[in-house]
Parts: C-alpha cells; structure tokens; sequence
C-alpha cells in the first residue's frame, strides 16, 4: 500500500522560507513521478512541481520558478520542495502525490498546511 507523509509546513513571514518533505512507503518508486500540488481556500488544486526519480528531471509551474525547488533523496523515498521567497498568496494546503509514469496522479498524501503572512 502506498503512502505518502507530508511535513515541514507552517506560519511563515513573507520572503520567508520553508522546506517540505513528502516520506513515500510501499514500493519501489524508481519508475514513478512524484509531485507537489497545492490548494488555497475556495480555489481549485494546482500543480506546483514534479520530480522524476530516473534522471532526475523536474517540472515546475510558472509560479514556482526560480522560487521553489523539487528535488529527492532516493535512499530515503523522500521528496523534498524548498520554497523561498514565499508571498502571502502562496498560502495553502501542500500534497505530496505520485503517479507512474503513463498514469494520473494516483496516489496523494493528507497535506500540509503552509501559511505566509504579509
């Protein structure tokens, strides 16, 4: 059974700084993609950013470049999004999710919250 634990979310000041980790059990994710999304109060789920374990190749959505960075650690199955330069409207929920590749975003994490005051 997959699991995917989030961490590391909470109140941060604006031009502040966190750094997410999203722990994956219960198989081998060498073929898989495993990605971040987020989801701010009344607004719909967006893809923030993607991290493809085999060549390491990442995706990212306009909002996140050159502010936020996917990256993993595949001794541990972790997957990392460092967020800097954080803005109040980066405020939301973060899940963690992983698909194979040729599939949809299956398999999603219970989220953490990331808040950033102005």
């Amino acid at each position: 059974q997959v699991q995917l634990v989030e961490s590391g979310g909470g109140l941060v000041q604006a031009g502040g700084s966190l750094r997410l980790s999203c722990a994956a059990s219960g198989r081998t994710f060498s073929n898989y993609v495993m990605g971040w999304f987020r989801q701010a109060p009344g607004k719909a789920r967006e893809f923030v950013a993607a991290f493809t374990w085999s060549g390491s190749r990442t995706d990212y959505a306009p909002f996140a470049k050159g502010r936020f960075t996917i990256s993993g650690d595949n001794a541990k199955s972790t997957v990392y999004l460092q967020m800097n330069g954080l803005k109040p409207e980066d405020t939301a929920v973060y899940y963690c999710a992983a698909r194979e590749r040729t599939a949809g975003w299956r398999y999603w994490g219970q989220g953490t919250q990331v808040s950033v005051s102005s």
